[in-house]
């Protein structure tokens, strides 16, 4: 083998050394851009673990925080209040208008709430044409009583214990309907049922007592009547 001949054979050998140590690097490299794409991969399954177990967390937690909150507030018992002078959407007697004895209409109930300390009462005309108008507000009424008696707080005596505030006559007691020629309005007498008694004084009125039985109001009956001129 001559001079020549020995030069290009180590040639050759420098030539494939060199790439077999440019191919061991790009190996080297290949590894570690694998490796460094694995470690968004894994941070994305991570987060994405921890925020499904947030979402569980929240849904497990969701009817416990449903039974703290109280039913009274979002789902009043609904029980019977009825009056025989007149039925559900029925047309109110005279009687019980200014137009006659003004005096209130028998009431009484059934299925009431069994743990009521009280009752309050209110009744109103949403299609009055300045507003809703107040003609009756009584509160504190016995958490055993079933009825009132027709002219009850004129006539006839309020049970022991009720109280009865100002309408929008202002007057104390029951004003009945009293409309403007025109469309029969409607009127509406609810019944709260409540886990306590209130303690209101003075001149009382719907507003005052809708505010006390805040958070107290176990159920709720309700009877519809009209009357127009």
């Amino acid at each position: 083998m001559n001079n020549g001949q020995r030069v290009k054979l180590g040639s050759k050998r420098q030539t494939v050394g060199g790439r077999s140590s440019q191919l061991a690097v790009r190996t080297q490299k290949d590894r570690m851009a694998g490796e460094t794409s694995r470690k968004p991969s894994l941070k994305k399954v991570y987060m994405r673990l921890v925020v499904t177990t947030a979402i569980f967390s929240v849904l497990l937690s969701y009817p416990a925080l449903n039974e703290e909150r109280s039913p009274r507030e979002d789902t009043p018992m609904k029980f019977k209040l009825n009056s025989h002078p007149f039925s559900e959407g029925g047309n109110i007697p005279k009687k019980y208008t200014c137009d006659g004895d003004d005096v209130s209409p028998e009431l009484h109930w059934t299925d009431q709430p069994p743990a009521a300390k009280s009752f309050a009462l209110i009744v109103d005309d949403p299609d009055a044409p300045s507003g809703t108008w107040v003609h009756w507000v009584l509160f504190n009424l016995p958490g055993d009583a079933h009825d009132l008696p027709e002219a009850a707080g004129k006539r006839a005596p309020l049970p022991t214990g009720a109280q009865q505030g100002t309408n929008d006559f202002k007057k104390e007691g029951y004003g009945g309907p009293c409309p403007p020629p025109g469309k029969p309005h409607r009127y509406f007498f609810k019944l709260y049922a409540l886990d306590t008694k209130l303690s209101l004084k003075g001149s009382t009125t719907k507003a005052d007592v809708e505010r006390a039985m805040q958070g107290h109001v176990l159920g709720q009956g309700e009877l519809m009547g009209r009357y127009g001129r």
